[in-house]
Parts: C-alpha cells; sequence; structure tokens
C-alpha cells in the first residue's frame, strides 16, 4: 500500500534536490526521508530516481510518476483547505509564480492585504520573466500574460480586454520626437526584455488596415521586464509591454501612451493552475480578489484620463 507521506517525501525531493534539504524542510532525519522514498519504490515496483556518489536525479520512472504525486498531494492539500474553509478560514501554502513588473509592482501589495485577509495562508512567491512549469514547479498557481498554448492548463482570466501599450518618458520625446506610425519604430531606441528565453523583438500592432509586425532594435536588453520599464521611465527608450503594468506611470506622466490602445496587440492576463484538483478555496477565493484589484487599476486610469 503507497503511503502519502511517502508521496510526499518523493515530491519534497524532487523539489529541493536531496533527502537532506528535503529532510529539513519536514523537520525529520534524513535517514527517514531515504527510507520514505526507497519504500515507496519498493510500492510501486521501480526505481524513482537514479543515484551515484556524487549527484541524485529522477530516473524515467520518476520522471512519468512525478505529475500524479502532485496531483495526490494537492488532493490532500485540497481537502485540508475545503475542511478549514467550511470552518470559516484558509489555511495552508499559497504557491505562486509572477512576471517581474507585474509581481513587484502590483502583486506584492495586493498579496499583503489578502494575507492579512486570510492570515492562516503562508504564501510563498517566485517572481521571474521565465515561463513556469505547473507540472514540475512546486505551484499551486501562476499569473501569466498571453494566449495560451497548453490547452490542458485551467486558465482563469484576471482582466477583460488588457492590451500591451506602446510607452515613452516626455524627457525621450523631447529629444527624439514621438513615432506617428508603426514603421517610424526603426529609427526609434526600443527597449527589449527576454521572456521565457527568447528576446521580445517583433512587436505586433493592430492599426487600420491591418496587422503589422515590426523588428526593433535599441541598446537595452534586460531578462527583467521591471527593469526595462524602469529604463523607459528614466527616458532611455520607447517600452512595449502590458498596459496594467503600465498605470501607475501613465496616471503620473512619467510615461505617454503614443499609439490608441485599439492599435496594440492583446495582452489577456490568467492566473493559471495545471488541473482542475488545483482548485483549492485559497486559489479561488484569489482569483476573485485579483480580478477586483485589476478591473478596478484598469478603470482608474480609463476614467482619470477621460476627466
Amino acid at each position: 500500500m503507497i503511503r502519502l507521506d511517502d508521496v510526499q517525501i518523493f515530491v519534497h525531493t524532487v523539489d529541493y534536490g536531496s533527502f537532506s534539504e528535503a529532510a529539513r524542510q519536514l523537520n525529520i532525519a534524513p535517514a527517514l526521508a531515504s527510507a520514505s522514498v526507497q519504500r515507496l519504490e519498493k510500492a510501486l515496483n521501480t526505481r524513482l530516481f537514479t543515484r551515484s556518489t556524487r549527484s541524485m536525479q529522477l530516473s524515467e520512472a520518476g520522471e512519468r510518476y512525478l505529475p500524479h504525486a502532485r496531483v495526490m498531494i494537492a488532493a490532500l492539500a485540497q481537502g485540508e483547505q475545503a475542511l478549514a474553509a467550511g470552518r470559516g478560514a484558509l489555511t495552508g501554502p499559497l504557491r505562486l509564480s509572477a512576471p517581474s513588473d507585474f509581481g513587484r509592482n502590483l502583486l506584492l501589495p495586493w498579496l499583503d492585504e489578502f494575507q492579512h485577509l486570510h492570515p492562516g495562508l503562508s504564501v510563498h512567491l517566485k517572481i521571474s520573466d521565465r515561463a513556469a512549469d505547473l507540472m514540475r514547479q512546486p505551484l499551486d498557481a501562476v499569473v501569466r500574460y498571453g494566449v495560451l498554448p497548453d490547452s490542458s492548463l485551467l486558465a482563469m482570466k484576471l482582466v477583460e480586454n488588457n492590451r500591451r501599450a506602446l510607452c515613452a518618458a516626455p524627457s525621450y520625446l523631447e529629444r527624439h520626437g514621438a513615432p506617428a506610425k508603426v514603421d517610424d519604430l526603426r529609427r526609434h531606441n526600443c527597449l527589449r526584455y527576454v521572456w521565457s528565453e527568447q528576446i521580445f523583438e517583433r512587436w505586433r500592432f493592430t492599426p487600420p488596415g491591418g496587422e503589422r509586425t515590426v523588428a526593433v532594435t535599441g541598446n537595452r536588453i534586460s531578462d527583467d521586464a521591471d527593469a526595462v520599464r524602469r529604463w523607459a521611465v528614466a527616458g532611455e527608450g520607447i517600452v512595449y509591454k502590458s498596459r496594467l503594468d503600465l498605470i501607475d506611470d501613465l496616471k503620473a506622466g512619467r510615461l505617454v501612451e503614443l499609439f490608441p490602445q485599439e492599435h496594440c496587440e492583446p495582452a489577456p492576463l490568467h492566473l493559471i493552475c495545471a488541473h482542475r484538483t488545483q482548485l483549492t478555496p485559497a486559489i479561488n477565493a484569489l482569483h476573485v480578489f485579483l480580478r477586483e484589484r485589476c478591473s478596478a487599476l484598469a478603470a482608474s486610469y480609463t476614467s482619470g484620463s477621460a476627466s
């Protein structure tokens, strides 16, 4: 018979890279962690890890078993949270990943508020512009921009009709002027960032007359989109990224929107889970909370710019 605590130790060993670190996280002896995984391997009649004196890595069988092990652990946590929610409380870990700019400047203060409303939650936040692997990483959900290539993921919309915005600081526009059309971007310093190992340098627009894509160049690239936004605010070039990330700068006049909003590429924002078993009461509550905050932020600039 398979013991759930053995499955949990197996998943922790994968996540933390060794028996000793998994044991430290679970506050047990390393020998117990090793024995637990060996017991699981015996119950499954397979080797989950290939071991040597210097390293340990998942075997082919371990790779196949890992997603199912995560489902079992998630289901256990979901049951515990459901019972807690029935008592009027949300408890347990809430493990999230978010892109850099949105994560630092919007999500962080919103999570403070959410956790104060639900003090029984323990928040684990990863901020990165690398696409998180929900099947392999210990995450409950990720916040992600863009159209999802993997239809098996469960995507919950956070904001309606979000688009990118093409923006620059007033100081940049004073020195270089504003592009009047898409092709003018070829002669401007365009600030680029890396998303999931690729440089975002083919900028797509939807002006009257049809979709246009322009290959841009510039003298600055970063793997942190928040750094690119800061360069734009400092007057170093033109930025093209989610309008939601730029609203505070637009409201304060630190950035100026150059093209009409409807001419820019859609940038839908979702809260994503690997599968429905991860829809815990905490994730459902977070979805509602973040959707309300995103909608209010988007409306604040629409109403403010119209007045």
